[in-house]
């Protein structure tokens, strides 16, 4: 039992790893904006579906569909960003309304374009398994963990130390003193959003090397990335990924321990919870100022 619920918590911290990803595209988007954005599971999604495009026709790694995955899901963070930004009134609601439009219609161009088969990497090299003592992993989840650590170190270092990234910074703690001390807000957000777009690009094609994707899970993405958001209290980066890392242990654990049936239910309890207990998230205050 012990070396179960040891395999567990390890495969929740490789999927874990994945979802930080997928939560930090909606948190930076959510920072500087001050809106939800309900499609971003979606090109969550759109990016996987790029990689099964060119693995199936081209016969080459996954990965290497990233460039595919940038163009479309980037191209469409900003075609989204300038219908966003074109809201003059009631932003917060008429913006959740558009998202979820666009999200339900990238939803059904996949289903169009790939009908609703479920869909997972042929790669033998991702799907071999690798043992580090007792626990086991496919090769997938491997890299896809160390594939979000450095995208994850990449974009700390991005907020810390480029303009744009303290820009976005200042935009998400004052927008009015941040455009006072000469920045442009809205190219800021612009900047945001395409951000949150080369997060959704890379983790779509993490996610099918290491999971199956089909159209409808889309949505399940989005509420995952606003649970993670939620346990982080809209905060740093270490604080997103150890609220990813919890959801997916959560998850793995249940899966293990009870039925994959309540999979979707643990998570939802665990955001329940903290919202009760825990309004500001489990980092607090200072967590949500990083």
């Amino acid at each position: 039992m012990i070396e179960l619920v040891l395999q567990a918590i390890f495969s929740g911290i490789l999927v874990g790893s994945v979802y930080a990803l997928v939560a930090l595209g909606l948190a930076i988007a959510f920072g500087t904006m001050r809106i939800i954005n309900l499609a971003h599971g979606e090109l969550v999604l759109l990016a996987a579906y790029a990689a099964y495009f060119v693995e199936t026709n081209t016969g080459l790694n996954p990965y290497a569909a990233i460039p595919l995955a940038l163009v479309l899901v980037g191209g469409l963070s900003a075609v989204l960003f300038l219908m966003i930004n074109r809201i003059r009134e009631h932003r917060e609601l008429n913006s959740l309304i558009l998202t979820f439009a666009v999200g339900i219609i990238i939803t059904n161009a996949i289903l169009l374009a790939f009908a609703s088969d479920v869909r997972t990497t042929t790669s033998p090299l991702l799907q071999d398994a690798v043992s580090i003592g007792p626990l086991f992993a496919m090769n997938g989840e491997v890299v896809a963990f160390a594939v979000s650590l450095l995208l994850m170190g990449g974009l700390w270092w991005w907020l810390k130390g480029s303009w744009y990234g303290q820009a976005v910074r200042a935009v998400s703690s004052n927008r009015d003193a941040a455009r006072l001390m000469g920045i442009n807000p809205v190219r800021t957000e612009y900047v945001a959003f395409i951000a949150a777009g080369v997060l959704a690009s890379v983790a779509g094609v993490a996610l099918y090397t290491m999971s199956v994707v089909q159209p409808s899970i889309g949505h399940a993405f989005t509420v995952k990335a606003f649970i993670v958001t939620v346990l982080a209290g809209v905060g740093s980066i270490p604080g997103v990924f150890l609220g990813a890392i919890l959801l997916g242990v959560t998850e793995a654990l249940t899966v293990t321990l009870a039925s994959s049936a309540l999979q979707e239910l643990a998570g939802m309890a665990l955001f329940l919870l903290v919202l009760f207990f825990l309004p500001t998230g489990l980092f607090g205050a200072r967590a949500r100022r990083g």
